[in-house]
């Protein structure tokens, strides 16, 4: 299958960088993923789709979640890494999902097939909204809906995070990264709206554990940041150690065992086929 993927997507999730990205990226907050279960006009079992799934982070969310638990039929999860997807079988352990080799505008699904469609940290690496939009509206039925979620760091929330995005973001090198303002704009074009109705909006705020481990190795999680040489690498480490002593807006949960609060938000942009 000939894949259309972003050249830093395929060397910075390649193989070797995923059990570091499970291991330190954050799982989502149970508020979002009960809200996305209330979407679905469909009675339960669902058919779900899972563009973009990665190492499983959002699929083990879904499937041992309480409202989701006994709502799945079936979940088919598409991605295009090798890595990811090797990575992603040896962690979820359930009969009803799958994953196959796949990208946002070629699914291999069945017309009409999909209940709701997912995609969870991932839709920034789209590089063709068009094309995409139409494969959701192909394999949606008929009360279909598209579901984009993202975990962000909250820069204003406390200036060592503010901080160490910029310091990270200095590698980003045109790369495709959320941006709220241009999704939205995209979601107003013509081949949106011909689809789709207008996109729906949710945000929850909430705090991940912190300690310099967890943030020095999420932030050296980043695509672009593990596709670095490695004394690049150790710079950024450094760099983020001397942020993190600096510790500006810092709230402590426990000092002595040096853990503090890692603000985020939880974005959920809703899609419904027309």
């Amino acid at each position: 299958m000939a894949i259309n993927v972003h050249t830093i997507a395929q060397t910075g999730f390649g193989t070797g960088t995923n059990e570091l990205y499970d291991r330190i990226r954050p799982t989502y907050p149970s508020e979002s993923l009960s809200y996305i279960r209330q979407l679905p006009k469909s009675t339960a079992p669902l058919n779900i789709v899972e563009i973009g799934a990665g190492t499983g982070i959002f699929t083990r969310a879904l499937l041992t979640h309480p409202e989701w638990a006994t709502s799945i039929g079936a979940l088919r999860a598409i991605e295009p890494s090798d890595g990811m997807r090797d990575f992603w079988t040896k962690t979820v352990k359930d009969d009803r999902a799958t994953i196959v080799e796949g990208t946002f505008d070629s699914t291999g699904v069945e017309d009409g097939w999909a209940d709701l469609i997912v995609i969870a940290q991932a839709f920034h690496w789209c590089l063709d909204h068009g094309k995409a939009l139409a494969e959701f509206a192909r394999i949606l039925n008929k009360d279909g809906a598209v579901v984009l979620i993202w975990n962000l760091e909250d820069r204003k929330a406390a200036g060592w995070v503010a901080q160490l995005c910029d310091r990270r973001e200095v590698h980003e090198k045109g790369t495709p990264q959320f941006r709220l303002n241009f999704l939205r704009q995209s979601f107003s074009a013509p081949g949106y709206t011909s689809l789709f109705h207008p996109m729906e909006e949710r945000e929850w705020a909430y705090h991940a554990l912190a300690t310099e481990q967890i943030v020095t190795e999420r932030a050296l999680s980043w695509s672009y940041i593990s596709v670095l040489p490695p004394d690049e690498k150790a710079k950024v480490a450094e760099d983020v150690k001397v942020i993190l002593e600096r510790g500006d807006g810092k709230v402590w949960i426990n000092k002595e065992e040096g853990t503090y609060q890692y603000p985020y938000t939880a974005l959920v942009v809703v899609s419904r086929k027309k």
